[in-house]
């Protein structure tokens, strides 16, 4: 039978892979921008006048914008090296879709796809022409210098599909994609292509890769769900026939685009707690936007503590870019 031995989770956002002295692009979007934060939507002046008392500002410094940038490469770098060390056959790679696969009109509660391969390639000019400040330069931290293809498992997605459907937990697949999203968008989401280039360093291994919708009502599954979720992964997986080592790895979070400390400390700490009756109180007012890539690591969290493993936060580093707390939170964490 298949054995989970290895958990990971990864923020994956831009800033990790913007050079930090130029951390400020992405300011004036956040400026022209409405925000979620803690239930509530700010416009950015208001954020500013909100968090005054935080002094944010003070993190703001080219010094401090270095330290952490590196910080998270540390981070990485230490995954990079236990994700290898652990001689894993499978991944199965926890993401989330921003229209870049799947049109506006589809996004599925949970979907497996259970393809051979899948394609990957940085995109074109003109379509580097149509992103947002601040996103093209992130470009090689989830893209392929070339279009690549790299091969999936399979056999095991069928397999988890099933499995799933079995133990009545919904969850759509295929063997393509609709290759409807974003007319910027190619290949396969941000949230995939991180996990390709930073963790498995392009020397991509068969895996699954399994989507939660967290960003788009009405078909956004709660805290709850993906923690369920989890317990019923695990169980697919270790059912599957084959002698092989998997991995599960989420991709995305903690808080951003604006920044909360305290919320991102509290689901860490529940997670290190193995409290997964608290990890489904979160509230949903609080996961939204970019903070509902969260959900993506609860079911790996309670899969991976399932299966007898213990959880090591490598680092939490909130990389702030304005006053208004607005940023990335990156955390980094292991399952053994």
């Amino acid at each position: 039978m298949a054995r989970l031995v290895l958990g990971l989770g990864t923020s994956h956002g831009p800033m990790i892979s913007t050079p930090p002295d130029q951390w400020h692009l992405r300011v004036a979007a956040d400026v022209a921008g409405k925000h979620p934060f803690r239930g509530k939507t700010y416009n950015y002046a208001d954020l500013v006048a909100l968090r005054a008392e935080e002094k944010i500002a003070d993190q703001l410094t080219p010094d401090v914008w270095r330290r952490r940038h590196a910080a998270c490469q540390s981070a990485l770098k230490e995954m990079a090296a236990v994700f290898e060390a652990a001689q894993i056959d499978a991944a199965v790679i926890v993401g989330d879709d921003q229209h870049e696969v799947f049109s506006k009109d589809h996004s599925p509660y949970f979907f497996v796809y259970t393809g051979s391969t899948v394609t990957t390639e940085p995109a074109s000019d003109q379509q580097r022409a149509m992103m947002p400040p601040g996103v093209a330069i992130a470009e090689s931290g989830h893209k392929p210098p070339r279009k690549e293809t790299y091969r999936c498992a399979a056999g095991l997605a069928k397999h988890l599909a099933g499995a799933l459907a079995d133990m009545d937990h919904t969850v759509d697949h295929a063997d393509s994609f609709p290759n409807e999203g974003s007319p910027w968008s190619a290949g396969m989401p941000h949230a995939y292509g991180f996990i390709y280039r930073n963790i498995m360093h392009d020397r991509v291994i068969p895996h699954v890769p399994f989507f939660i919708n967290t960003f788009f009502p009405p078909t956004q599954p709660s805290a709850a769900e993906c923690v369920s979720l989890g317990d019923r992964l695990r169980a697919a997986i270790e059912s599957y026939p084959k002698d092989i080592r998997v991995a599960l790895i989420a991709s995305g979070g903690l808080t951003h685009f604006v920044i909360d400390e305290n919320f991102d400390r509290l689901a860490l700490d529940l997670m290190q707690k193995r409290d997964h009756a608290g990890l489904g109180r979160l509230p949903e007012d609080h996961l939204q936007s970019g903070n509902s890539e969260i959900k993506n690591w609860l079911p790996v969290a309670s899969a991976c503590d399932g299966a007898g493993m213990s959880m090591k936060l490598v680092d939490y580093v909130p990389c702030y870019r304005s006053p208004a707390g607005t940023g990335t939170a990156n955390a980094f964490a292991i399952w053994q």
